[in-house]
């Protein structure tokens, strides 16, 4: 699904990313930890497009295609999806009004108020949430709990096919991150999806075993495990597990 080459990326002339290598399959769950300042959030911007980020070399194709000829919203429209560790606040424009202008985008379809009320009311069930966000301003006036809640379902109605989680267990309480992890488990089992974890902790991963865990140090992919090396940086921190384990590129 996923194939990024030699990526280089810089912020004000400051390099972030170098020569950074990462391959995701279709239905795979891949996690990314590392030290703050490594660049695990800039791998989101870039893949989501954000010019802020200039791409000074490397490549990257998503489902074959050259992900970095395309603008943010032919990236979304194409099922890249990205649930931020700080989900704007969208004060005045109702979740509703949104989804339903996004949905008929997405499906190229019209969608009646029935119909889609229909699909509104059954994602509130799935995300214990009450049914008045479908009319509220998005992320207006919501805890971080409620703001990550709130992103999932748009996620749910939607229906991406690769989804960036930056930080999604961040601010948000352990009842919410049951809730959040046990709805994203189920979008996984029921759809062709992959999922990219940017995380610090084994919380999430607890819930949402990865495929993969990469570490990142140095603009680049230092060691890829299973879970338990998450288990591992989790007991012994990063320096510790570079004690422990054989340092390793990802390929």
């Amino acid at each position: 699904m996923l194939e990024i080459k030699n990526l280089t990326v810089s912020v004000d002339k400051k390099i972030i990313l170098k020569d950074f290598n990462l391959n995701i399959k279709n239905n795979e769950i891949h996690a990314l930890m590392g030290l703050n300042g490594t660049g695990k959030s800039t791998i989101c911007k870039v893949l989501m497009g954000d010019d802020t980020y200039k791409v000074e070399k490397g490549s990257i194709l998503y489902n074959g295609k050259d992900l970095l000829n395309m603008d943010t919203t032919t990236r979304a429209r194409n099922g890249i999806y990205l649930v931020s560790q700080n989900p704007i606040e969208i004060e005045g424009v109702k979740n509703s009004e949104m989804l339903k202008i996004a949905l008929e985008s997405v499906k190229g379809k019209h969608y009646d108020v029935f119909e889609f009320s229909k699909i509104m009311n059954n994602v509130c069930e799935k995300l214990n949430i009450p049914k008045s966000f479908i009319h509220r301003g998005i992320n207006e006036s919501m805890s971080g709990g409620e703001r990550k809640k709130n992103e999932l379902m748009h996620l749910w109605v939607l229906e991406p096919f690769f989804i960036l989680l930056d930080e999604i267990d961040s601010g948000v309480d352990i009842d919410n991150l049951n809730i959040i992890s046990k709805s994203l488990k189920e979008y996984f089992d029921t759809h062709s999806c992959s999922i990219l974890i940017i995380t610090h902790h084994t919380n999430i991963l607890d819930k949402i075993r990865p495929n993969y865990v990469h570490v990142l140090n140095d603009g680049k992919i230092v060691e890829t495990g299973d879970y338990k090396l998450a288990q591992d940086i989790e007991k012994l921190g990063f320096n510790g597990t570079n004690n422990v384990r054989k340092k390793k590129d990802y390929e």
